[in-house]
């Protein structure tokens, strides 16, 4: 332990020392002063420091150094009672020696003897209570008496305590009375204020390294989302592959499409109040276009047709022949050059499951393509009949494609995968179980229908060399109410006339009223709508072979097909 330095009552040596036995030492409590202790023989050798700066006269009495030998199992000393500065202890209060005076004459503790010089006292460096070393108080010069020096003069008790002792045990008196003791101190507050500098600095050391964690996460964040998003600290740069050629292998949907789309035009219809849009392509460079009836139809007579190219380009067109019985038509546009036409194919090449490619403008967006397989062959379906007679009705032996095909795409063609045209598209199954043309407003559902080439082929070259197609007919009139199985001739003809046309191919093979004709070239036939269309199939002059029961008999019949105008 130590006493305050520098300033104060402790400075002046009037104040008070830590006094404090072996556990109150370690524990850093103030404790009661302890009884004076005896006082104990002085070393042979020992003589008392002499105080500087004084005169002549008996020397006055130095306290030797007390003996702070730790006990056993304590650390650190116990300092030997503090008395006040040049008090000498009365004599009443003087306590008896405990040893019998020296037969060597050595003076009392605290008087130099004229022989040796008084031995260096060293005080063991105390630790404070709160384990913070504390430097030994600084020792005083002492002065050396030998043999005729002349003794230290001793301080007068009046003079002023202004300069502290030259140490803690000069001025010590062991036969002194023990002065009074004040109440100790707490620990060194030098130690409290390092344990205070040592938290504020772990404290800073703490927040520091928040601070910094926590700038380097939200830096490393921003870097890391950086990275993450342009893959880099630089300009955004995406992997991303060259340029490539254009050209597509010419059997792909890409080359199809390529070759075609110049070929294929879009048609705005009006008139009468009505108005559409469809599709249609080219025939050959005089600038015929081939597209369905029912297209054309707002237009009638004095309606307008504009149809625009794939390039952008527009040009009035006029209608050159319809036939509502195929549901085709061909329009003719003026003043154009360099009109490709689109290669035919053959439909009676095509396969179920060969791919095809379907173009048009569904739902006035011109040149989509779509792609798709042959879903069926020769698959009978009328289209038509708003008119209610029966007049606008047609009769089809289409080509089912799964290709989509929407209102708008009608008379556009179907390619092969060879881009050759086999078929037009007609008519599409709607969701709610109608076939129409444009198929109702509820979109593709995968059953699209298209006219075979091989028959529109031969009615637009009849329509643009005479303005009319012409219709293979058998020369008898069917019951299109009858729920058996095939195709029965009525009892009755439709206008009054006979049921089998008398001179007809009908009756020149000996067909007869009441007769159910079951196959068409051995193939069923299981209505008369799917009669008429398995005949319209065919041109005039083709020859057919039927099967029909008669009275519960089956029998074959062969005709070649007669012809009649328009439908």
């Amino acid at each position: 332990m130590d006493t305050a330095s520098g300033s104060g009552p402790d400075a002046a040596g009037t104040g008070v020392e830590y006094i404090a036995d072996g556990a109150a030492q370690a524990a850093g409590q103030p404790t009661a002063s302890a009884p004076h202790a005896a006082p104990t023989k002085a070393p042979a050798s020992g003589a008392g420091a002499a105080v500087p700066g004084q005169g002549g006269g008996p020397a006055p009495t130095v306290p030797a150094p007390a003996a702070e030998v730790p006990a056993p199992g304590v650390t650190g000393t116990v300092p030997a009672p503090a008395v006040a500065h040049g008090t000498p202890p009365p004599a009443a209060e003087q306590p008896k020696p405990l040893h019998d005076p020296d037969p060597y004459s050595t003076p009392p503790y605290g008087e130099p003897g004229p022989w040796a010089p008084a031995p260096p006292v060293q005080h063991p460096a105390a630790t404070p209570a709160h384990g913070v070393p504390m430097g030994a108080p600084p020792a005083a010069p002492e002065a050396v008496a030998g043999p005729g020096a002349p003794p230290a003069v001793p301080e007068p008790a009046s003079a002023p305590q202004d300069t502290p002792a030259a140490g803690p045990w000069a001025r010590y008196d062991p036969w002194a009375a023990p002065a009074a003791v004040a109440p100790l101190q707490q620990a060194d507050p030098v130690g409290e204020d390092v344990k205070r500098r040592r938290g504020r600095r772990r404290r800073g050391l703490v927040g520091g390294a928040l601070v910094i964690a926590l700038v380097s996460g939200v830096g490393g964040g921003v870097v890391g989302v950086q990275l993450e998003r342009n893959g880099g600290i630089g300009a955004v740069e995406l992997p991303q592959a060259g340029v490539e050629a254009p050209d597509r292998d010419p059997d792909s949907v890409a080359g199809i499409a390529a070759q075609a789309l110049p070929s294929v035009v879009t048609l705005h219809v009006s008139g009468g109040g009505k108005a559409g849009t469809g599709t249609g392509f080219v025939l050959d460079d005089r600038g015929h276009i081939l597209t369905n009836d029912h297209v054309v139809e707002p237009a009638g007579k004095n309606g307008d047709i504009t149809v625009t190219f794939h390039s952008g380009d527009t040009a009035e067109a006029t209608v050159v022949g319809r036939d509502s019985g195929y549901d085709l038509a061909v329009v003719r546009v003026k003043g154009v050059r360099g009109l490709t036409p689109l290669p035919l194919g053959n439909s009676d090449n095509v396969q179920v499951g060969d791919p095809v490619v379907a173009i048009g403008a569904p739902f006035d967006l011109a040149g989509t393509v779509t792609s798709g397989i042959i879903s069926a062959r020769e698959r009978p379906i009328t289209a038509g009949g708003e008119n209610g007679d029966g007049s606008d009705v047609s009769y089809v032996d289409a080509l089912q494609t799964d290709a989509p095909i929407n209102p708008g795409n009608s008379g556009g063609p179907l390619l092969d995968g060879k881009g050759r045209v086999v078929g037009i598209n007609s008519a599409i199954r709607s969701a709610d179980g109608g076939l129409d043309p444009e198929g109702g407003q509820s979109g593709s559902i995968g059953l699209g229908f298209a006219i075979p080439i091989n028959q529109g082929k031969r009615v637009a070259e009849e329509l643009i060399e005479h303005g009319k197609a012409t219709h293979p007919v058998i020369g008898i009139t069917l019951d299109m109410e009858y729920g058996g199985d095939g195709a029965r001739v009525a009892a009755e003809g439709s206008d009054g006339g006979p049921p089998v046309s008398t001179g007809g191919p009908g009756a020149r093979a000996g067909i007869r009223p009441g007769d159910v004709i079951t196959k068409v070239d051995g193939r069923p036939v299981h209505s008369g709508e799917e009669l008429i269309v398995k005949t319209r199939a065919h041109r005039p002059g083709d020859r057919l072979e039927l099967t029909l029961e008669r009275n519960g008999e089956e029998r074959t019949v062969s005709l070649v097909l007669g012809s009649s105008d328009g439908d």
